[in-house]
């Protein structure tokens, strides 16, 4: 299991943001959705969640965003950051024997503790879109 190092501030940050992927996996899961892998990395990006839906493979970003006053966590979600995301995919699909349907997802949460939007974005982007 992969830990922070560091600063106390660098190490909240890494807790919070565990326990945020924690919860959009179990809101999935009680969605249906089945886990594969998290937090699965490559040269060049890492896919927080990779799960299954039925026959869809699907590749799960989670953000959060605490501050109102900076764009949303699924504006966070830019062309850059979809970029790194698809070329992960790629490097994932070429670890499995076929190459199943695929989705990218984005769950999002906004707000500070206690006043939290927890949000599910299925198909939030599709991987035709990136060059």
């Amino acid at each position: 299991m992969a830990t922070a190092t560091g600063s106390p501030k660098r190490r909240l940050a890494w807790l919070l943001g565990r326990n945020t992927e924690q919860r959009a996996e179990r809101l999935l899961q009680r969605a249906g959705l089945r886990t594969l892998d998290r937090n699965w990395r490559c040269k060049g990006g890492e896919l927080d969640l990779v799960m299954e839906d039925g026959d869809t493979l699907v590749f799960v970003e989670v953000r959060r965003r605490s501050r109102r006053d900076r764009a949303s966590a699924a504006e966070s979600v830019d062309w850059r950051k979809r970029r790194r995301l698809v070329h992960a995919a790629r490097r994932y699909l070429q670890t499995r024997s076929r190459e199943p349907a695929c989705r990218f997802d984005v769950v999002t949460v906004d707000g500070p503790k206690g006043d939290e939007v927890l949000r599910w974005i299925r198909g939030a982007f599709d991987a035709s879109d990136i060059h």
